[in-house]
């Protein structure tokens, strides 16, 4: 059609329905269960609007709405066949029968399916996602009979549930929208699954066993996140109101279905509704889930009488206040299997958050370390880089990333180094031309990439960085002859609307890049550019172009990170704290191998038990002292002094991430890291180390280990026929000769 694909490319709009890691992990596991061949749906909620555009105008974060659909989706497929009512408010009435939940206002839901091939075996799972719709006879069934044209524009009211995904990462915000959503998409979803189940050979009455006895063993469901955990009160109510099952079979049945991953440790992000919420909004569930907790504190009490503060910790309602309800509790105390995403992140949830129901069911806690899809992460964005490993290990490493470690024979390989090398300049190039296309700004291709890209939160210490870059900047000042290994630091990311401290990090980042890039003493030696709306298209972009990748959250803070896994597969090597996945990626590649610095989990502890002095290190380190001094005194910001007093007084008086404790490890850390770049051979022996260490990250692997240790399902290697090949033929072609 004389198209160009990659210009197509170009146009499509990002779905972006998620906000950070936890959505972007979602992805990578749908794409990893279609090429194991794994029967799995993803579920979720169609947002009108995902995660907001960010523009950067002079120095701040703008907001824009992102209307991703305007043009259409022709990826998805609406099935109005398979819409589905679900219910709110209303009361609830005691029956003979049982329980009844009376006068709900109802919304539908209408499923959009969107296809997740698996990699080159013929299998296509289902994500799908749901839009709320009002019914027909929305706010026209009642006694308002009069006001037609305000009862039809009304439908807005409860097509609203799927407006616009909420844009905190890493944090809770307790509105009943939210609440709505997260209901709305539980409720749904789980009317689908038995559906599905009932429809099934396995859901067919059996004259000896209970229609569901069988259900655990055909049906697994993940909660990513407390954020779906409606589920587990939602199915006791469908089991027990509406299935008839006596309670304990109900509980003994939901308990064997529902896992829940933990994907966070911060308290701020751990979700706590109200009570009183919950009973406007949901009366019923809120019954059960006092139900359970009554049956869970009646157990625990029977294994340590008289220990009333044990209860208090361990109950699924926090008292005090206003009376909520803890939803990472009743997913422990409703899943059969609990999960961190990295050894470090699994040890702080059995031995600190949780360490009560750890102490209770210790086999019950588990590790499922995350992972990201090759295909998209190294095949689709970076060619170059997958065509040369292709050219020296095969092909087959795309499916089974731990072949890579076959690319140890080649560390000596001079032409295999200097092609590494020539692969990461030219896709350095590519993105510099791209940066000057799109924003206007030159950039030196020969300069070392320092990339620092992910949501903009304290704990991710952008911070620390934007400190470095200050000292760093001194330091040519102070002596402009002296040798100076240039740098192009990149920093990107999105902060939560809400979230002030985070804007104003933002701010003051711009407001360092004006100053640095303008200084004519720099020169090409140093460059600061604040990469506006990071997203994972851009992020396809940036990542095969870096060299090195920012992963420096302070110590059992960031339960595992993703992108640090993304940034070690494309050749870049790695600046990081001992923190999440990244202990294990030194683990994998040898200490040596990554720019690790700065305290331990242990050492924060201990920081903690003594009290953190902030004051202490801004005193003993003259250009720590030098650079916030320039902060606070308005050298970055000359028109308004003092523009960022808020954060130079959280950095002294409350900083729970304690950056200035890090800081002059980060700073030598980092002149280890220019050394090792002047020597180019050096530098890229160690990236082809870490490429080979690199087969551990694939979520082939991380689903893998859901399959067998929580799912209890196979994986299956063995491609499905194509549609087009008689099915005989294609039998006579397993391994063995017996049909798949």
């Amino acid at each position: 059609l004389g198209l160009d694909m990659e210009e197509l490319e170009e146009i499509e709009e990002d779905a972006g329905l998620g906000n950070g890691g936890l959505g972007r992990l979602a992805a990578c596991f749908l794409d990893s269960m279609a090429t194991l061949g794994l029967a799995a749906y993803g579920y979720g909620i169609r947002y009108e609007y995902g995660i907001f555009n960010q523009k950067i105008r002079d120095g701040w974060q703008v907001e824009e709405a992102d209307d991703w659909l305007r043009h259409g989706n022709p990826w998805e497929k609406a099935r109005p066949e398979y819409m589905l009512p679900v219910h709110f408010y209303g009361r609830v009435e005691h029956t003979a029968t049982g329980a009844k939940w009376v006068d709900t206002q109802v919304v539908l839901a209408l499923p959009y399916d969107t296809p997740v091939p698996g990699y080159m075996n013929n299998t296509v799972n289902t994500m799908r996602l749901w839009s709320a719709r009002a019914p027909n006879d929305f706010n026209l069934r009642d006694f308002n009979v009069g006001d037609y044209i305000q009862a039809v524009l009304d439908r807005n009211l409860a097509e609203n549930i799927s407006r616009v995904l909420y844009p905190n990462d890493n944090f809770f915000e307790g509105k009943e929208l939210r609440l709505k959503q997260e209901y709305f998409v539980v409720a749904a979803t789980l009317q689908d699954i038995i559906r599905r189940f009932k429809a099934s050979k396995f859901g067919s009455t059996d004259s000896v066993r209970t229609v569901f006895d069988s259900f655990p063993d055909q049906v697994a469901i993940q909660l990513n996140d407390t954020h779906p955990a409606m589920a587990i009160p939602e199915l006791m109510r469908i089991f027990v109101d509406i299935e008839k099952l006596p309670w304990n079979k109900a509980w003994d049945i939901t308990k064997q279905t529902f896992a829940y991953t933990n994907h966070t440790v911060l308290p701020e992000a751990l979700e706590r509704w109200p009570v009183d919420l919950m009973e406007k909004l949901l009366p019923r569930h809120l019954q059960i889930i006092y139900e359970v907790n009554q049956r869970h504190l009646d157990h625990i009490a029977s294994l340590f009488p008289n220990d009333v503060d044990r209860l208090r910790r361990m109950s699924l309602i926090e008292e005090g206040g206003t009376k909520r309800i803890n939803m990472a509790h009743l997913c422990i105390v409703g899943s059969h299997a609990v999960n961190g995403v990295a050894k470090i992140h699994s040890e702080i949830v059995k031995t600190q958050v949780f360490k009560d129901f750890a102490a209770l069911e210790p086999e019950k806690f588990q590790n499922k370390t995350n992972g990201i899809t090759p295909r998209r992460w190294l095949l689709l964005c970076n060619p170059g880089l997958a065509e040369l490993i292709a050219e020296k290990i095969g092909e087959d490493y795309v499916r089974d990333l731990s072949q890579l470690t076959k690319l140890h024979e080649f560390v000596d390989d001079d032409l295999f180094i200097r092609e590494v090398a020539k692969v990461k300049q030219e896709n350095k190039v590519k993105f510099a031309l791209y940066l000057e296309k799109e924003y206007k700004v030159k950039i030196n291709p020969s300069s070392m990439f320092d990339v620092h890209v992910k949501r903009i939160h304290e704990y991710k210490r952008q911070l620390m960085n934007c400190l470095h870059i200050i000292t760093m900047y001194n330091r040519i000042r102070r002596d402009p002859a002296k040798l100076f290994v240039p740098r192009t630091v990149i920093i990107g990311g999105k902060a939560a609307p809400g979230y002030h401290m985070a804007k104003m990090i933002i701010k003051l980042i711009n407001a360092v890049a004006q100053v640095v890039n303008n200084d004519p003493v720099v020169g090409s030696k140093l460059r600061v550019i604040f990469l506006e709306n990071y997203r994972v298209s851009l992020a396809e972009k940036v990542i095969p172009a870096t060299d090195l990748s920012e992963q420096i959250s302070t110590a059992g803070t960031e339960a595992s990170g993703t992108g640090n896994m993304k940034f070690m597969l494309n050749g870049a090597l790695t600046i990081g704290t001992m923190d999440g996945a990244n202990v294990e990626m030194a683990e994998e590649a040898g200490e040596e191998n990554l720019f690790i610095f700065g305290m331990r989990v242990e050492d924060v502890t201990e920081l903690d038990r003594k009290g953190y002095n902030a004051q202490e290190y801004y005193d003993q380190l003259p250009e720590l002292k030098q650079a916030i001094d320039q902060i606070k005194s308005g050298f970055f910001s000359p028109k308004e002094p003092d523009l960022f007093k808020d954060v130079v007084n959280m950095l002294f008086h409350h900083d729970r991430f304690k950056v200035f404790a890090d800081y002059e490890a980060y700073v030598k850390c980092q002149e280890k890291v220019s050394e090792l770049y002047l020597n180019s051979k050096a530098w890229t022996k160690m990236v082809i180390k870490n490429i080979a260490a690199a087969g551990k990250f694939s979520s082939d692997r991380t689903i893998k280990e859901y399959a067998r240790d929580i799912w209890h399902v196979e994986p299956s290697d063995l491609k499905i026929p194509p549609p087009n090949e008689p099915r005989d033929a294609a039998e006579d072609k397993t391994p063995n000769g017996t049909a798949a």
